[in-house]
């Protein structure tokens, strides 16, 4: 539940921030008869997230025992690609986000309502989507099937109360850091869906090695204590690993991690033209 409540947490709030921003800029200029479009185009993408999860779990349970471990497997590596993408874009476009979200909004005006609505509705929901897939991936294997449910629910809920005290200037996050510290876990999290992607082609047989463990830490961590319960939620840990689940792990967290983390590049300075120095 607690790799779950990050995922609604840290997605949640990226939906807030895009809405908060096309919020402020109807509001500041003057333009609030046009929220309700704004609105409108938010409940679309959510009704459309939310119907697309509930096809995911309803389309599954159509398939056989074989079949079901490899579409499981195809939706985690999805899955991964879709959360490897999005902490990477939101590092590198945040500080614009503002801006280019401003600038269509003005040219949505400029055609139509329909306009207004659809800016508003694409930019909820592709993170309304990745949401879904991600919380489809996360919540597998999950003894419990409420708990999923509770720990995404709590995360968009947490979300949205952030979000609504940051518009009102009520609290004040470093931004910066929270998506570091956040992106930095969900590239935990993101093995371990990765991990465990491997795990059901292996159950599927289309990789073998499911009987070759990497080792055994069993009697140490007992599968039923709440560490080990911590520890699988969070980064999908198995006190016994198979040896291809193990290096999946290690090969998508550790060079993925440490690119994230790595300082980004200043652009250079632009050299004093002979013109502008002289004057």
């Amino acid at each position: 539940m607690t790799a779950i409540y990050l995922i609604g947490l840290r997605e949640g709030l990226e939906i807030t921030l895009v809405v908060s921003i096309l919020v402020a800029f109807l509001v500041k200029s003057d333009r609030k008869p046009m929220l309700r479009l704004v609105w409108a185009g938010v409940a679309l993408a959510a009704a459309i997230a939310v119907g697309f999860a509930v096809l995911l779990q309803l389309g599954i349970t159509r398939l056989s025992s074989t079949h079901q471990e490899l579409f499981e497997a195809i939706a985690s590596f999805v899955a991964v690609a879709f959360v490897t993408w999005m902490i990477f874009w939101m590092r590198r476009m945040a500080r614009f986000m503002g801006r280019e979200l401003r600038g269509k909004m003005e040219a949505a005006i400029e055609v139509g309502p329909a306009a207004v609505a659809g800016v508003a509705f694409l930019a909820v929901i592709r993170e309304g989507l990745e949401t879904s897939i991600l919380f489809y991936a996360a919540a597998q294997g999950a003894a419990d099937s409420a708990r999923p449910l509770i720990g995404i629910s709590l995360g968009l809920l947490t979300s949205v109360v952030l979000g609504w005290l940051l518009y009102i200037s009520a609290v004040r996050i470093n931004l910066s850091t929270f998506f570091t510290w956040t992106g930095a876990l969900l590239v935990l999290v993101a093995a371990g869906i990765f991990k465990y992607g491997f795990h059901d082609l292996q159950e599927s047989n289309v990789l073998g090695g499911l009987d070759h463990h990497a080792f055994d830490l069993s009697g140490s961590l007992p599968p039923e204590a709440w560490y080990s319960e911590l520890l699988r939620g969070m980064v999908n840990f198995t006190p016994a690993p198979t040896v291809v689940e193990t290096v999946a792990w290690l090969a998508y967290g550790i060079p993925v991690l440490v690119l994230f983390l790595w300082p980004a590049r200043k652009p250079a300075p632009t050299p004093a033209t002979p013109a502008t120095t002289a004057s």
